[in-house]
């Protein structure tokens, strides 16, 4: 299971870095067209949803790196069961939050894709497209935040400083 996991979170950070290759194609694109005077519709939309996509499909991978800012003023001043209390209710509400953002991601999907929702812009992109990858994200990022949940209470979570995996001391 923890080798499908880990896979699962490596192929959404190898999609965020296609997003961003072709973030950077679009952007090339967009520079080459006024340049040499030809238009190409519809770049600064595909710009921007390259830039969510990976935003998004990255969520879960900078995640386990130990990547994510946390803010642990309150989580150094304790110590023993009150710090792992802390964490647990802490990755407990993260989870919670998270697995929101995930239902409410896919239901725009799917939202989109039922009323025929297309972007105003004059590419005309039905919507439910990009969505997709915010909805893949945020789902795979859920995954993510209920995986270090499961590892902090079974006292195997471990996080990645500088390259090197630390166990967190649950003193």
């Amino acid at each position: 299971m923890r080798r499908l996991l880990d896979a699962l979170y490596q192929g959404a950070a190898v999609g965020a870095a296609l997003c961003m290759v072709g973030l950077l194609g679009m952007v090339l694109l967009s520079v080459l067209s006024r340049q040499f005077g030809f238009h190409v519709s519809g770049v600064d939309s595909y710009a921007g949803y390259l830039m969510a996509a990976a935003g998004f499909l990255a969520l879960a991978h900078t995640l386990k790196k130990g990547e994510h800012i946390r803010v642990t003023l309150l989580l150094n001043a304790l110590q023993g069961t009150s710090r792992r209390a802390m964490e647990l209710w802490s990755l407990a509400m993260a989870a919670a939050l998270s697995l929101l953002l995930a239902f409410y991601s896919c239901r725009l999907v799917w939202q989109s894709r039922e009323f025929n929702d297309i972007s105003t812009g004059n590419d005309a992109t039905p919507l439910w497209l990009p969505q997709l990858a915010m909805a893949l994200g945020t789902v795979v990022f859920a995954l993510a935040m209920l995986d270090e949940l499961v590892l902090e209470w079974r006292g195997r979570r471990t996080t990645e400083t500088n390259g090197e995996k630390e166990m967190l001391r649950n003193e």
